[in-house]
């Protein structure tokens, strides 16, 4: 039983059956709270919360049906177990009935009182579970936006210092790179090469950030034309390189389109990049069914992943790669993975060594 004591609504147009019901359930040491309609259990709801409410089936007026019914249609109710009490059960009509009315179990008169106590006390305590795992969720969706601000506030505090690092070190390549020896030049490129990629890691994750605290604005997105624009823009910066790439047509979706704009380039920037070793690299973006969702994919032929390794990839900074074997940041899976979680939808990949991968995902909403 949880410490706090919870709310149990009793619910019968017969007086008897309710001193009845709260004589067994007295044990329990619940807030037993009566009414005697269904119109009264209503307004009882309107002033509190309950875990659990017994209702009388047939009642003068709004019978036990109609009000579950409308106790569901209230989402503070969401929580509250419904048992029905009846006399007149079967299985092939009440039953289907309460249920959908949103029941979670009947009880039949005369009342069996060991039976009834047992299934209250059950209920109860699902409650009490239910609540205690709501209170620790908003914790630590709190913890969560502390640490992203955190991670903000860090990331935009660093970029002070790094570039009067890279600004000092610069200048210094360039204006006194004469007057060092050889193994003074050398330290002076890993300074300026460090401080490059603190930039990256930097700008990584204040992306990373804004994907969690930016504001969703859905609009229609072509994602074939989407991924058209950056397969281009790939192709411009290795023009040296020969990739078949395939886009199916007709790919629309409503998201917002810079969010989505930047999971595809993550997306299609790793395909490409991991192709980087294939003489006949091959990079495909089209869409299949997931269930009954249609999921978007980046397939590729490059170098794969080992599955044992899959819940790694959408962490932040988790690399199966060695950077000195494709560089990057470490960033771009879990800026994905954020993106499709504020659209609603999963992201999972597919791979094996040296056989290529494949990165789907869904945007809710059936899309």
């Amino acid at each position: 039983m949880p410490e706090e004591k919870v709310n149990i609504l009793l619910v019968d147009d017969d007086p008897k059956k309710l001193l009845a019901l709260e004589s067994v359930l007295a044990d329990l040491n619940q807030n037993l709270v009566r009414a005697r309609s269904g119109e009264e259990a209503l307004r009882c709801l309107l002033q509190n919360d309950f875990a659990v409410i017994l209702l009388d089936v047939k009642m003068p007026g709004m019978d036990g049906l109609e009000t579950a019914a409308l106790i569901r249609q209230r989402e503070r109710s969401a929580r509250a177990s419904i048992i029905f009490v009846t006399s007149a059960y079967r299985e092939d009509v009440h039953a289907l009935k309460g249920y959908s009315a949103g029941a979670v179990d009947y009880i039949t008169t005369p009342i069996v009182p060991k039976i009834l106590k047992a299934k209250v006390a059950v209920f109860v305590e699902l409650y009490g579970k239910t609540l205690e795992v709501e209170r620790q969720a908003e914790q630590l969706r709190g913890l969560h936006q502390e640490m992203e601000s955190f991670s903000y506030s860090v990331s935009h505090d660093l970029r002070a210092p790094l570039r009067a690092i890279s600004g000092f070190s610069q200048a210094l390549a360039e204006d006194s790179a004469d007057k060092l020896d050889q193994a003074g030049r050398h330290y002076l490129e890993r300074i300026l090469a460090g401080a490059q990629q603190m930039g990256q890691l930097i700008d990584a994750l204040l992306a990373l950030s804004r994907m969690t605290r930016g504001e969703m604005r859905r609009k229609p997105v072509d994602l074939s034309k989407l991924a058209r624009t950056v397969c281009a823009q790939l192709r411009e910066r290795e023009p040296q390189r020969q990739v078949e790439v395939v886009i199916a047509d007709g790919l629309a979706v409503s998201g917002d389109p810079g969010m989505l704009r930047a999971a595809v380039d993550n997306l299609l920037g790793n395909a490409w990049k991991f192709t980087s070793r294939r003489e006949q690299a091959r990079v495909e973006f089209g869409s299949t069914r997931a269930g009954e969702q249609t999921a978007y994919f980046v397939r590729d032929n490059g170098v794969g992943f080992d599955m044992a390794h899959a819940g790694r990839l959408f962490g932040a900074f988790q690399r199966l790669h060695r950077a000195e074997e494709f560089p990057g940041t470490g960033v771009g899976l879990a800026t994905v993975q954020r993106i499709v979680h504020r659209h609603g939808g999963r992201v999972w990949a597919e791979g094996a060594p040296d056989k290529g991968a494949t990165f789907y995902f869904t945007l809710g909403n059936g899309t």
